[in-house]
């Protein structure tokens, strides 16, 4: 009995009481009315151009300054800008966000945010010159993406579709492109699946000397459309726009070059096959050369194109092959010799970084070993150094670590254990780590290039004090077993915890492709509310799965063609193995989650019915025919060449299998995982002649947010659960 119960769960080196004595219990008011375990970060922190100093953006009695700190002292060396007396024709400007000139000069000052979809937002946008105090309005109307050429002369935006710059020495309009139409022709912003699935959205980037613009243009024309209902008015308005779901047609995009001053436009030549994808572009060392990838519609080929910015002609400079699929990162540079690059992949099984030169061929495995690189933090091209965040130690934990161009000289910079999350000032020289620990709050530090601590620039003390008053639960790391897998996860207890007692569990997962639920960092989000649940007595547990990231290719890629099938198996599997430990009541477990999570859950509660008693979905998929072809794809191929892989897993094609409490929660202007998943999940549920509950909220996009949603929302899981788990 003693060794099939360390099979079920075994316990890891940190525990966490966070030493309180406190006895205040949690409120939703004090989650999602006051506020009360906000985390304070650094705000506007950008690391000048001479590596000694750095801004901020601070608010002190309702008005905004940015001020220029030293990084050493902290000490305050200038103000250089002030909303209160610099103004706009007397009016005061609430700077969303900033961006200096190269030269640093200039700032562009952003406001009045607009969103859009999940990246893109539409802004008013002022031109502040530092030294005169002038500022200028870049545009009349909101604009998307406002950039700085490098020389600080001219700004670059996107408005109705087309890509404009302004001349701030002449204030001359230049329109670089014209035949922008909603919902027909795009350039320089990404359509909708573009932004959502290849994590970007200003599609459009300066050369080194600002000679040069390059940019996407988007041709959507043939794109299905998608229609959501927005219930505003006496009339409920139509919001169309283009969505490609799996297996239908996407855009046709081309990578176009502008000249400044011939005004001219060439095409880069990505090939005649218009089914493809350009998940990147990206200027070169040379003014002149700029790099185009191309990716294949499946997204396990991948080519790096080299195209002359004068002809448009392109040659490959790189390929690459996969038997599953290629995850798109940011992990590359060019470096001064004109033909080597730093760049990132998983060709061995865990993903790397290489240096790789394409004229002879030759590729160097900069950072070798069994374990994944989370991003390149930067190339010190000066001193031949590469940096880089992995996660070497654990799979948990985060460090930084510095190595030679060829490989040798390998350092970790910050070997405490935890999360360190790395942000390079100018000249590598200081680095922001921002530094947590399940037990630690997140403390923004200052160190130099050895890796020495030189001043703490927040610590969040406070939040650390306030946590004290309240009684919270244990949190600690466990190993599960899943279906053929030891798993991470956590465990909250209930602050009076008594091991001879049966409590009721709630699990909590995302569960999907390269995620991570489970780390060795303060826990944010979702984890007040697991305490205010673990007040009123409950078990909450959260564990990753196959196909969760930071364990090799292997473990995340296994999901490939199938996904629901492991991820799912996991979490019943674990269910069932709680069921056999002594304190936990086997007739009382749930499970919820969101987005991918509830997609998870649904599947969870159907093909685990015998032991999930309830299960909450917040904006779940229901079938992976409806979701975006970008996404999907890359994970499942096609619905025509996989049909069984998108039926077996579907919770619309399990409704009959439903025999617990079920709440699935969605809202109606949902762009991402569209509110016609419900609905169909619905219809498929009635069809069953099953009983659920449902809640849905009008004209609430995926994050379902604004106004008192959130503290509605979950008000009604909370008594979703106090009633039924």
């Amino acid at each position: 009995m003693r060794k099939s119960l360390w099979l079920v769960i075994a316990v890891l080196s940190v525990q966490v009481s966070y030493g309180q004595n406190g006895s205040k219990k949690i409120t939703l008011d004090d989650l999602y009315k006051n506020y009360t375990f906000r985390v304070k970060d650094v705000p506007g922190f950008n690391a000048m151009q001479d590596g000694k100093r750095y801004t901020q953006q601070d608010e002190e009695n309702k008005h905004q300054y940015i001020r220029i700190y030293n990084l050493e002292t902290g000490k305050v060396s200038k103000t250089i800008f002030d909303n209160s007396t610099q103004t706009y024709n007397g009016t005061e400007i609430k700077v969303s966000e900033y961006t200096f000139s190269k030269d640093e000069h200039k700032l562009l000052l952003k406001t009045d945010n607009e969103n859009i979809y999940r990246r893109s937002i539409l802004q008013h946008v002022y031109v502040y010159d530092i030294a005169s105090g002038d500022i200028k309005l870049l545009d009349k109307d909101k604009v998307l993406h406002a950039t700085f050429s490098p020389d600080g002369t001219k700004v670059a935006f996107v408005k109705n579709n087309n890509l404009f710059y302004k001349d701030l020495k002449t204030d001359e309009l230049v329109q670089v492109s014209t035949d922008g139409e909603k919902n027909s022709i795009i350039n320089g912003n990404c359509d909708w699946v573009y932004e959502e699935e290849f994590s970007f959205t200003r599609a459009f980037e300066w050369n080194s000397t600002g000679s040069h613009l390059a940019w996407f243009r988007f041709d959507e024309s043939k794109v299905p459309e998608y229609n959501m209902a927005k219930y505003t008015g006496l009339y409920p308005e139509q919001y169309t726009y283009k969505y490609p779901k799996a297996g239908e047609r996407n855009s046709v995009i081309e990578i176009k070059i502008y000249d400044l001053q011939s005004k001219q436009v060439v095409k880069a030549d990505i090939g005649p096959e218009t089914n493809v994808y350009i998940p990147r572009i990206k200027w070169t060392e040379s003014a002149k050369r700029l790099c185009v990838y191309r990716m294949n519609r499946l997204q396990n080929k991948l080519e790096l194109l080299m195209a002359n910015a004068n002809t448009g002609v392109t040659r490959v400079i790189y390929r690459e092959k996969n038997k599953s699929y290629i995850s798109i990162n940011d992990e590359i540079t060019f470096l001064p010799d004109g033909h080597s690059m730093i760049l990132g992949s998983e060709q061995n099984g865990w993903n790397h970084l290489y240096k790789y030169n394409w004229d002879n061929d030759k590729i160097t495995d900069l950072t070798p070993g069994n374990f994944d690189i989370e991003s390149l933090t930067g190339v010190d091209l000066d001193r031949k150094l590469v940096y880089y965040t992995a996660a070497e130690v654990s799979p948990m934990h985060r460090n930084l670590y510095v190595v030679n161009w060829d490989g040798s000289g390998k350092r970790c910079l910050t070997p405490a254990p935890g999360m360190h999350n790395i942000t390079p000032c100018e000249g590598f020289n200081f680095f922001l780590d921002k530094y947590s620990r399940l037990d630690k709050v997140p403390v923004y530090r200052l160190i130099n290039a050895s890796g020495n601590i030189i001043r703490t620039l927040e610590d969040n003390k406070v939040l650390a004090d306030k946590m004290k008053e309240y009684a919270m639960g244990d949190i600690r790391f466990m190993k599960f077993r899943g279906a053929s897998n030891s798993l991470n996860g956590w465990m909250i207890t209930p602050p009076d915890f008594d091991k001879h007692k049966k409590y009721p569990v709630l699990m909590y997962q995302y569960s999907g492709p390269g995620s991570q639920e489970v780390a060795d960092k303060f826990p944010v989000g979702n984890y007040w509310w697991h305490q205010m649940l673990a007040q009123k007595g409950y078990i909450v547990i959260c564990v990753d799965g196959t196909g969760t990231g930071y364990r090799g290719e292997a473990f995340r890629k296994k999901t490939y063609l199938t996904l629901g099938k492991y991820e799912s198996a996991d979490q019943i599997a674990v269910a069932k193995n709680l069921a056999n430990l002594p304190y936990v009541d086997k007739s009382r477990i749930g499970i919820w989650g969101w987005s991918y999570g509830g997609f998870m859950s649904s599947t969870c509660i159907l093909k685990g019915n015998d032991v999930f008693k309830t299960a909450i979905a917040v904006a779940p998929v229901t079938n992976w025919r409806y979701y975006d072809n970008i996404y999907t794809e890359r994970y499942m191929r096609t619905p025509q060449e996989n049909p069984t892989g998108y039926d077996d897993n579907s919770p619309e094609k399990m409704a009959d299998k439903l025999k617990g409490k079920f709440l699935y929660i969605h809202g109606t202007a949902d762009d991402n995982v569209h509110f016609q998943n419900s609905v169909m999940f619905t219809t498929a549920l009635i069809k069953a002649d099953k009983d659920f509950d449902s809640e849905y909220y009008p004209d609430k996009a995926h994050g379902i947010s604004g106004g008192n949603t959130r503290n509605h929302l979950y008000r009604r899981m909370t008594q979703f659960i106090l009633d039924n788990l």
